[in-house]
């Protein structure tokens, strides 16, 4: 009895060993095997902080419009990310107005742009305009499409870049102080209508040497070389032919639309010196420095619109005093001395409005010379609204 007691004690315990062993053994082909079925590369994940880009020590401020795709990528971008942001680019217009513009492009982050911020040489957009309901001023903001050399702007070109009329004008009278170039990025900056802020946005496009030349003088180059050229002695304008008035310092065209300023709206004479300082070829300054040299003689005056044999007469064109604003043609506008731009925007701009109803309307065309048309618009005649459509 004593014999199987101690023997079914022996194999109950031989059971529970046995029993724990297989547990062991299984729990052990479990997190050895079947763990590392499921995601085998497990062991080999890692975790580290994100990693912050690291500006060049040597960043300088920046205008993102004239940056290359090596440039963008020097600042840290991907070549992925860099061709995000000139894509972007090309959508907004062509070029980044504002600060905040350029923020809202999805490949540069807030964190990377606060890093840049401070270099990028472009307002921020709240200050881009200012609207004041007393005087309703607006700040525009400067439109640059590209390089360009501002001494080939007319004062039409400066309005559509950004700045007022009035602005325009200081600009251009400035560029006469020069003797008629901006000569250099230095000197361009001191023009008296261009702010810093300005010159920041422009200085990349412009087509300037940066220094200005050390024998530069402004007074010689507007003054001397012409005086030196032409030598003035006493004459009569109705006695001067085509190279004579060349021998004045006018080019051909110049020439071409005195003769027929001269025929078609004074009959084939200037008779007195208002005549000549009317005439829309000849600047203020210019009749300055011939007036004490005009000698008129009644005796040379036309008679019967048939001048002194040694004139040279101009082929007979337009007579722009029986004209009708309303009909000028593209050739007759160029004829009177508008350029091919100022002659298509004026017809394009009648075609709009159907027709001119007053002459005001015409000197609010685009990409006109206002001087050259309000002498056309005192020569000529309107009849309102009949304009060929």
């Amino acid at each position: 009895m004593k014999s199987n007691l101690a023997y079914l004690h022996s194999y109950k315990q031989r059971l529970a060993f046995i029993s724990v062993s297989v547990a062991i053994i299984a729990l052990s082909i479990y997190f050895n095997f079947f763990q590392k079925t499921e995601n085998p590369e497990f062991s080999k994940l890692t975790f580290s902080e994100t990693k912050t880009e690291i500006l060049p020590l040597n960043i300088a401020k920046f205008n993102p419009n004239t940056l290359s795709t090596e440039e963008w990528k020097a600042l840290g971008f991907s070549e992925k990310q860099v061709a995000t942001i000139l894509k972007y680019k090309e959508i907004v217009g062509g070029a980044f107005t504002s600060k905040n513009q350029l923020k809202k492009c999805y490949a540069i982050s807030e964190e990377k742009f606060s890093q840049l911020e401070a270099y990028i040489l472009l307002t921020d957009e709240a200050g881009k305009k200012q609207n004041f309901k007393q005087n309703k001023w607006v700040k525009k903001e400067l439109i640059i499409s590209g390089k360009f050399n501002p001494d080939l702007y007319s004062e039409a070109d400066w309005v559509k870049m950004g700045f007022s009329e009035r602005q325009a004008a200081g600009i251009l009278k400035y560029k006469n102080y020069l003797g008629g170039s901006f000569v250099s990025k230095e000197k361009f900056k001191e023009c008296y209508m261009i702010n810093e802020e300005n010159y920041a946005k422009m200085s990349p496009f412009l087509l300037l040497p940066s220094k200005t030349p050390a024998d530069f003088n402004p007074y010689k180059k507007n003054y001397a070389k012409e005086k030196r050229i032409i030598k003035y002695q006493n004459f009569d304008p109705n006695l001067l032919d085509f190279e004579a008035w060349k021998k004045l310092g006018f080019s051909d065209k110049q020439v071409q639309n005195i003769l027929n300023y001269k025929e078609r709206f004074l009959k084939g004479s200037f008779k007195t010196l208002d005549d000549v300082s009317r005439c829309y070829m000849i600047s203020p300054e210019k009749f300055e420095e011939m007036k004490p040299f005009i000698k008129l003689n009644p005796d040379n005056f036309a008679v019967n619109n048939v001048v002194n044999s040694n004139v040279e007469m101009p082929k007979q064109k337009t007579d722009f005093a029986k004209i009708d604003l309303n009909k000028i043609t593209f050739q007759q506008l160029k004829e009177f001395g508008f350029s091919d731009r100022a002659a298509a925007s004026y017809l394009a701009f009648r075609k709009k409005l159907g027709g001119f109803s007053t002459k005001d309307q015409i000197l609010k065309t685009y990409n006109i010379d206002k001087e050259l048309t309000q002498k056309l618009i005192q020569m000529s005649t309107l009849s309102p609204l009949i304009a060929e459509k």
